[in-house]
Order: C-alpha cells, then structure tokens, then sequence
C-alpha cells in the first residue's frame, strides 16, 4: 500500500477508490450523491507565472474525503506548499486571473483570489487537523523536493469554516452544505508559495514583502501558484 501511494497520480481514478476503499468504485451520476463515492479530477495549472502544474484525485462520500492525491511539480524547491480546497458560495469557483490583481502589483495575492476560488474549506496538510484554522500553518504542509511532491491522505472530513477569521469563510455554510458542493464539482484546488527572485528561499526582505494574511509570514510563502477546478 505505501509503495502504491507514492504513485497515486499514476494510475486511475477508479483504480484510486479501489486501493482507497478496497470496493469496486461508485462513481455518482444523476440523482443524490451523498451517499455514493464521487470521484473528483483536477488539472493544475500556473498562477503568478510560477511554471507549476499537477493533478489531484479525490474520492469524495458524504461530508468525508475518503482520498486525495496531489502531484505537483514545477515548484520552489525544497520549501513548504501550502495547499488547500476552496469553495464559496458567492464565489466564482473557477481559478483566478490577473484582472482580479486589484492593487495593480502585476501579482495575485490569496485574498485577491477569493472572488474566483473562494475561501478554504479544507487545508491539505500531511498530519494533524485539516480545517480552515491550519490554512497557514505551513510546517505542516508538503515540502518539495527539486520542485515536485507526491501528496496522498484519507478520511477528511468537511467542517463548517463561519468563524475562523479567514477572508469570506463567513457565508460559506454548513460542513454538509459545503461537502454537497464539492461532490457537484465546485470545489478548487490551490497551492502556495511561489520563490519569485529565485533565491531559494520565502524571505520577508523580499520586495513582496509580508503576507497580507500573517505579517509575520513572507509573500512568498502563501501567494498562490497552482489552481484547478475539481469535477
């Protein structure tokens, strides 16, 4: 099973749910899907002009993720990526161009992306609580090596995200609410952390400065460079 993982991305989505669930997979059509496996595809490609791109495959029942696998490549080498699913009820759901660059820096900033992906509703680390409120917590987050990562983690469960102080969580809605969206593919897939002066590190000294969700964190560690549309 561990040797399988590491190559999520490379095989199938059915055969995903198959290795994921040990079942023949359900994959939901027409009518309720809340109580089939919904399995989700995602097609990541750059923002920011960082040459990022991957994949990501999620099994979906209910309001639990019984699978995800992300495989990322084109990243700043050997530093954490912060990664999350994002959904909003008065968002787009669809990923961000620069017409949405609103202080005009020639950048998408996190928060300037809202409108288009919306708010988190799942941080996709690789240990411990996967809620909104871990959103920054970037040691817990994949760390690339060379510019690529292999990510793969099960049962996660969808929570409701009012309240946890990120930008538009606020009428984003319940857990079952948000879970019934991602299942009807409006959920989006986006990584961070994009090194823009090459110096192999995120650095508050940098001319992007702080980030405008932590000012104790660099830009460059949250400003997104990868997004795709689950469906």
């Amino acid at each position: 099973m561990k040797k399988n993982t590491k190559r999520v991305l490379g095989i199938s989505a059915a055969a995903l749910v198959a290795m994921s669930l040990g079942t023949a997979p359900a994959m939901a059509h027409d009518g309720g899907t809340e109580g089939k496996n919904v399995v989700l595809t995602a097609t990541l490609t750059e923002l920011n002009g960082s040459g990022a791109s991957g994949k990501a495959i999620a099994v979906v029942r209910g309001e639990t993720i019984r699978a995800i696998g992300i495989r990322a490549k084109g990243l700043t080498p050997n530093a954490p990526h912060a990664q999350h699913i994002h959904y909003g009820e008065q968002a787009l759901n669809e990923c961000p161009t620069l017409a949405l660059d609103s202080n005009g820096d020639g950048r998408l900033n996190t928060v300037e992306g809202v409108p288009a992906y919306g708010p988190v509703v799942v941080s996709l680390n690789t240990r411990g609580d996967t809620t909104p409120a871990s959103f920054l917590d970037v040691t817990r987050f994949p760390v690339s090596n060379n510019g690529t990562y292999n990510y793969f983690r099960r049962n996660i469960n969808f929570t409701d995200v009012a309240g946890t102080g990120y930008p538009g969580a606020g009428g984003t809605g319940t857990a079952a609410q948000i879970a019934e969206a991602i299942r009807a593919g409006e959920g989006v897939v986006v990584i961070h952390g994009n090194d823009y002066d090459g110096n192999g590190t995120y650095n508050l000294s940098d001319p992007e400065g702080a980030s405008e969700l932590d000012p104790t964190l660099p830009a460059e560690a949250t400003d997104p460079v990868a997004c795709g549309l689950l469906h």
